[in-house]
């Protein structure tokens, strides 16, 4: 018996010095940089740190970053299981190229996506310009930057999810309906509650990821303060007047916020993950 548990705690060999180095990569990388961060905060009073952080503009910069992040990865978790679903499901001509297509985001650099979007969105643009006339104006508004979070996120849901629906497999359904169900009762009762941990996670790797969006959005927000500019772009304004001590102070409560609600949807993920296996 302790040979058997020696030999399989010895699965993995220098399973000791790869943990030494990965934690030390993790704090090197993550969290000295983290750290530095707040360390450079406390040098602030209190006082100084909650007028800087409760300035009318900085918390304009956070309704904005926050609430066009959450409301972009809504849209995606949406959109994103309906195009997850189609190339898991179906067979058609271009399958590859629109599968190929969902990456582009991620490879695709941020400035350049910023001014496509611009140029299509804007009053002049191919998209843009039957908009506007119709009172729908997209370029230079906190439209614009739901618009660009949402395509820079979209891959993250898409790609959570579609393994997932590529294993779940037909039988499932094939079942539900031999035994009666409707298919809005095969959705929500079976095919739902096996891709909804996924699709917590698509949606939370969506908001993270536009939370602290800043290239591809700073081309078509307008940056116009009080109305479309981002919490990231305050960042690099106080940076640049040498204001690091402000921008920190920002940058810190960013980071508790994001943290906040990204274990919120862990604990949400946690419950959904135990729910399906209890229904099981």
């Amino acid at each position: 018996m302790s040979f058997a548990l020696r030999t399989r705690h010895s699965v993995l060999p220098g399973f000791g010095l790869a943990l030494g180095f990965t934690v030390l990569y993790l704090s090197l990388i993550v969290l000295i940089p983290l750290s530095a961060a707040f360390i450079r905060t406390a040098g602030m009073s209190w006082e100084a740190f909650w007028r800087t952080v409760t300035a009318p503009r900085v918390l304009a910069s956070f309704e904005l970053s926050f609430g066009a992040a959450f409301i972009a990865a809504l849209i995606n978790a949406f959109f994103g299981l309906i195009v997850a679903w189609v190339l898991v499901r179906y067979r058609f001509a271009g399958k590859k190229l629109i599968d190929a297509l969902v990456d582009l985001p991620f490879a695709l650099p941020t400035a350049v996506a910023g001014i496509a979007l611009t140029a299509v969105y804007s009053s002049k643009g191919w998209i843009g310009q039957y908009l506007e006339p119709n009172g729908v104006k997209v370029a230079f508004t906190p439209l614009g930057v739901v618009v660009a979070l949402t395509f820079i996120g979209l891959p993250f849901v898409v790609r959570t999810v579609q393994p997932v629906l590529a294993d779940l497999g037909r039988e499932l359904e094939e079942a539900a309906s031999v035994l009666g169900a409707t298919r809005r009762q095969t959705f929500v009762r079976v095919i739902l509650p096996a891709i909804l941990p996924a699709l917590i996670t698509g949606f939370a790797l969506a908001f993270a990821r536009g939370v602290g969006e800043y290239g591809s959005v700073i081309f078509i927000a307008g940056n116009m303060p009080m109305k479309s500019e981002i919490a990231p772009l305050l960042i690099v304004t106080k940076l640049e007047q040498y204001d690091y001590a402000g921008a920190t102070a920002i940058a810190v409560v960013m980071l508790v916020a994001s943290f906040l609600l990204l274990f919120a949807l862990n604990l949400l993920q946690w419950w959904a993950r135990r729910r399906g296996g209890q229904d099981s």
